[in-house]
Order: C-alpha cells, then sequence, then structure tokens
C-alpha cells in the first residue's frame, strides 16, 4: 500500500508517501512558513534523488496540503501517477491522553477527543487537527488513522507515571507522566530485535532519540515501562531549546524574582534553556562541536551537562529493567554524532557497555548497526516514525472507525 503520512506543525507541514510493501519512502517533503507570505516547500523522490524547492503565498494548512497533494501526483515530479493510488493517510497526532492507548481510524467521535485533550498540548494538537481537517477534505473517501506519540507509553505502570502531588490533581486535571517520541521508541526497540535476531518480548532494551527534542525510554518485552519525558514534552533529559529535568521550586524563585508571568517562564523553559542556554552560542550539536573544539569552555559545559544527563537516565533504567540487553540510539543526533553517543556511554562498563571506537566513527550519515565491543549491545538507528505511521495506517484501514472489518 501507498500511504500518506503528514506531520503538522505551527507553520510546518512534514510528509512522506512510503510503499508499505518496500517499507521506504517514495517522496519526502517539508512545507515550512505556512502563512508568513512566502511559505517554502521541498520535497526529494528517493528512486532518482530528484529534489524540489518552491515558493508559493500558503496562508494555511489547508493550503500547504493541497500544495503536497498536487505536487506528489504531478506526472513528472511525483510520486503516484493519481492520488487515487493513495490507499490511506496516516497522521501524527501528539498527545492522545488517557483515551487513545492506540492509533485510530479517525472519525468525528476520535476528532472530537482530540480537541478535548487540547487543553493538555495546546501547542501541538491544534495544528495536528488542521492538518487533518484539509487533509480529509482533498481525500474525504481515503481511510485517515491517527498516531499518538502517547500511546506507546500508556503501558507504563501506575508507578512509573504518577507524579507525587496531590491525587486530587491527577483525578481533577490528568496531571501524569505521559511521554512523548512513542513511535520513535517503539521503531528502535523493533530494529534492535531485528538487529540481535531475537524476540523482542524477551528484550531488555533502552532507546535514546536525541534530535532537537530527546528522550529516552525503557522497554521489556516491547511495551514501554517508563520514559523521561513527562506531562509535556519539557520533562528529562536536556535538549536544544528545553531545560529537560529542573527542580519546579527554581522556577517558582525565578519567576519571583525576575518578575515573570507564566507565559514568559514557559518561554524561558522551553525556547531559550537546553543547549542554547547553558552554552549562550547555539542549540544545535554541530555548532556546540565545532565551538568546544576550538575551546569554548561554555560549548564544554553545554555538552556535559547534555551527555551526563543521559548516562544517568541509562542507569536509572537498567536498574527499572534489572539489566539491559542493548541501548539503541536514534535521531538527527542520535544517529550522526558518534561522538556524543561515546560520551553518553562513558563510565558503564559495570552494565557490559564498551564501544568499539573505529565501529562507531563509522556510523554516520544514517548508517546503521552495531557499536559495542562489550556483552551489551549498543546501536546507531536510523530514525523511523514515518514508517511506524505507515504500518498503522495500512493497518487500521481495513478496520472501519466501529472497529469491525472493512
Amino acid at each position: 500500500m501507498k500511504v500518506l503520512v503528514v506531520n503538522s506543525g505551527s507553520s510546518s507541514v512534514k510528509y512522506q508517501v512510503i510503499d508499505t510493501v518496500a517499507r521506504a519512502p517514495l517522496v519526502a517533503g517539508l512545507v515550512d512558513r505556512i502563512g508568513a507570505g512566502g511559505a517554502v516547500l521541498t520535497q526529494q523522490r528517493r528512486d532518482d534523488g530528484a529534489r524540489i524547492r518552491s515558493t508559493a503565498p500558503l496562508l494555511d494548512h489547508r493550503d500547504a496540503i493541497e500544495a503536497i497533494l498536487d505536487l506528489i501526483a504531478d506526472p513528472e515530479r511525483g510520486a503516484v501517477e493519481s492520488l487515487d493510488e493513495i490507499g490511506a493517510v496516516g497522521h501524527r497526532v501528539v498527545h492522545g491522553g488517557e483515551a487513545f492507548t492506540e492509533s485510530a481510524r479517525i472519525d468525528p467521535q476520535v476528532l472530537d477527543r482530540i480537541r478535548e485533550l487540547i487543553a493538555l498540548a495546546p501547542l501541538h494538537n491544534p495544528h495536528n487537527l488542521a492538518g487533518i481537517g484539509a487533509a480529509l477534505a482533498r481525500l474525504p473517501d481515503v481511510p485517515h488513522v491517527a498516531v499518538f506519540d502517547t500511546a506507546f507509553h500508556t503501558s507504563m505502570p501506575p508507578r512509573a507515571f504518577h507524579y507525587a502531588l496531590p491525587y486530587v490533581l491527577y483525578e481533577r486535571h490528568r496531571i501524569r507522566r505521559y511521554g512523548f517520541h512513542g513511535t520513535s521508541h517503539q521503531h528502535v526497540a523493533s530494529r534492535l530485535a531485528d538487529l540481535l535476531g531475537r524476540p523482542l518480548e524477551e528484550l531488555r532494551l533502552i532507546s535514546i532519540h536525541l534530535g532537537n527534542g530527546a528522550s529516552a525510554c525503557a522497554v521489556a518485552k516491547g511495551r514501554s515501562i517508563d520514559t523521561s519525558m513527562g506531562f509535556t514534552p519539557l520533562d528529562g533529559l536536556v535538549m536544544g531549546t528545553r531545560s529537560g529535568d529542573l527542580d519546579a521550586a527554581a522556577v517558582l524563585h525565578v519567576m519571583g524574582r525576575e518578575e515573570i508571568g507564566i507565559a514568559d517562564a514557559t518561554a524561558l523553559l522551553n525556547k531559550h534553556s537546553g543547549l542554547q542556554g547553558l552554552s549562550g552560542i547555539s542549540s544545535d550539536m554541530r555548532d556546540l562541536l565545532e565551538e568546544e573544539a576550538e575551546g569554548s569552555k561554555r560549548a564544554a559545559l553545554a555538552l556535559d551537562v547534555y551527555t551526563y544527563r543521559v548516562r544517568k537516565y541509562i542507569g536509572a533504567y537498567a536498574a527499572v529493567l534489572e539489566g539491559v540487553d542493548a541501548v539503541g540510539f536514534t535521531g538527527g543526533i542520535g544517529q550522526n554524532a558518534p561522538g556524543i553517543r561515546a560520551r553518553c556511554l562513558e563510565g558503564l562498563r559495570f552494565l557490559g557497555l564498551e564501544i568499539d571506537p573505529e565501529a562507531n566513527e563509522r556510523l554516520t550519515g544514517g548508517e546503521e548497526g552495531f557499536f559495542h565491543a562489550g556483552a551489551t549491545a549498543a546501536a546507531a538507528i536510523r530514525t523511523g516514525e514515518e514508517l511506524v505511521i505507515a504500518l498503522e495506517a495500512e493497518r487500521l484501514a481495513a478496520v472501519d472507525p466501529s472497529g469491525s472489518p472493512g
């Protein structure tokens, strides 16, 4: 089946058309700067590498989806001869709350439930819904499927997802750990099992997603049992511009001393912290590695805090799992920064985690494989969130919204 995968953000739409038989994208693209007057559409075709870049005044997500669909069905530049070849559309939805423990075939009731969850993800779910609405308008007769970032983590036990706050706050407002990057961690776990040649149900795995956003996940028998992101994607590992783990009292203290309100504090933690805030230089790992090599102490500090936090989570999750069989790194940094992978695993020989430096250095640019020299496997894994979404869309395309076979 050919599946269109859509990931709608506030001013962008990422997309791929994936052949689920070949398990590979036919095209991948991005519309950026939606509503800014000069939106940019880029697309690359897999078979011949043909790349397209164009600009257009795309005012909203409906305009963006129209432009995407016109391009992928273009007879010379596209991926399909006709939109009739698209068998399903898979939509990334950030927050499924406790309502969605797995992907869902989209119908009016599912849309209503996603809207109800906007309070939990005000920066994400409205834009996800905008993309869904635009795609439904153009492809009303094609099955549409919502795949939730949080769904993989709904298997966490209560001891892992509850905060030690008054229980009434959970009852009233569903304040708890939800976790995100679920499709990524699900893919890493599956690929590690494939590479190891062992059943997923036998393995104790730690998945590390390192991109501009970053998270760790403990996977036992194919199920998430703990993850670093929490009520929002702010919690856990140090990220490009997000703080990660933080004493809540420190935030209250700063708000009082700096006389800032909730909106400014939210921006401080999400947009001005992390690698950007610590280094004062950049949120981009490539920039910081260059600056560190040239002697920048602030860049070195940022990278030390970043990798130390990952190492702490690996140790914690090894305890949670009662041992670990493999650690997998994915995401833009996890795949392409061997020096960062090595630093994240420093001092973990007691867990059997030793690296082969030469093998580690070879794994960049999308190369996938192992780089361990010890008893515990360590691997770089290609990102595969879009493939997970495509396969989920294919699976549910044969099921009508009531759950009966289509």
